[in-house]
């Protein structure tokens, strides 16, 4: 299946639809499609399921760094779908195209489940 994503104002993502490879074998053809049976001039742009922080979970080549996401945006520069930001400290990671906290998570977090907590710019255990 191919996932496109409609770019709107302020290049900001605002919708996610998946057409069959039948009908997007490839990216100007899934426009096409769509332009033909939504009859919609909109922007739409291809975003794979597949990839996050770019980085392909199948071992594929990644494409645009993120899947797209509802309020996240598209960079035109960098050809990139970058996520909506979670909190105000976080930071943009240059190499991920993702916000990052500001500090990482501590290192028992494989044990222990942690939530960032923006009131005190830091992290907290779940539940407490």
């Amino acid at each position: 299946m191919a996932h496109f994503a409609k770019i709107g104002k302020g290049n900001i993502v605002e919708q996610i639809i998946v057409i069959s490879n039948e009908d997007a074998p490839n990216e100007q053809a899934g426009q096409d499609f769509i332009k033909k049976t939504y009859n919609d001039n909109s922007l739409w742009l291809q975003t794979s399921y597949n990839t996050k922080a770019g980085v392909h979970a199948l071992d594929g080549t990644p494409f645009r760094m993120n899947y797209a996401e509802i309020d996240g945006t598209y960079d035109v520069d960098r050809d990139a779908f970058i996520p909506f930001k979670q909190f105000p400290s976080f930071i943009f990671d240059e190499e991920t195209c993702t916000w990052k906290p500001p500090i990482d998570p501590p290192s028992d977090s494989d044990s222990v489940k942690y939530v960032w907590d923006e009131t005190v710019i830091n992290w907290r255990i779940y539940g407490s």
